[in-house]
């Protein structure tokens, strides 16, 4: 006979789990252990053009700069200080990734987002169920720095050639599980050198790795 009590608990802790998921900006539901470095040794480092903007090279040494420091995934729901909020550096989920590199480049992504979700609301995904801007989490939710980007014009094509995607360049992906992913693409290069690699967190730190066509992409975006 199924004891009632284990049962009520059991659904407790699946609840939990649902909570905790729900709250993050994308989401793993097992813990990603890698013993590769946080960095490939033989990654090669392509300089950007001498034209490019300063604030490009700012975004991509900001999310690079957490590989090997960010070591490890939570996406509980955290109280965090507006503007300028942040779990402690060395955890976070994939949308923090963005986040981070971006205050490098002098933007806010907590601000801007808390912003822009005031004054369109409902341009933003409704799926949490949340009545109304929430400067906690509202950014550290994938689609709603999809949302974000795609209402200040940044949106780029979907394709599955390498060519296509810069460094600097904002990558969305539907994970094979149904959830969401973001990363950045780094200026560096596989060591077939045939697409750049990607600087993410999904589950096992901050990391740079060659995962560009690795799940389905969902969203391509360039700000600088």
């Amino acid at each position: 006979m199924v004891d009632p009590k284990r049962i009520h608990v059991a659904r407790a802790r699946l609840l939990l789990l649902v909570c905790m998921l729900a709250a993050s900006g994308c989401q793993r539901q097992t813990r990603v252990v890698s013993r590769k470095p946080p960095v490939p040794r033989d990654a090669i480092v392509k300089p950007l053009p001498d034209n490019a903007p300063p604030q490009l090279k700012q975004l991509l040494d900001g999310a690079i700069s957490q590989a090997g420091v960010t070591i490890s995934y939570d996406p509980s729901y955290v109280q965090l200080d507006y503007p300028d909020g942040d779990v402690p550096e060395k955890t976070g989920v994939c949308s923090d990734v963005v986040v981070r590199a971006f205050r490098k480049a002098g933007i806010d992504l907590q601000k801007e987002i808390h912003e822009d979700m005031t004054a369109a609301r409902y341009d933003y995904p409704t799926k949490w169920g949340a009545i109304g801007p929430d400067s906690n989490i509202d950014h550290r939710r994938v689609l709603n720095l999809m949302a974000y980007f795609r209402r200040h014009g940044k949106s780029l094509s979907l394709s599955y050639s390498a060519s296509d995607y810069r460094p600097g360049d904002i990558v969305a992906w539907d994970l094979t599980s149904g959830m969401d992913h973001i990363g950045i693409v780094t200026n560096m290069v596989s060591d077939s050198e045939d697409r750049y690699l990607i600087v993410h967190n999904i589950g096992a730190g901050t990391r740079v790795e060659d995962v560009l066509f690795e799940w389905t992409i969902k969203g391509h975006y360039r700000f600088f």
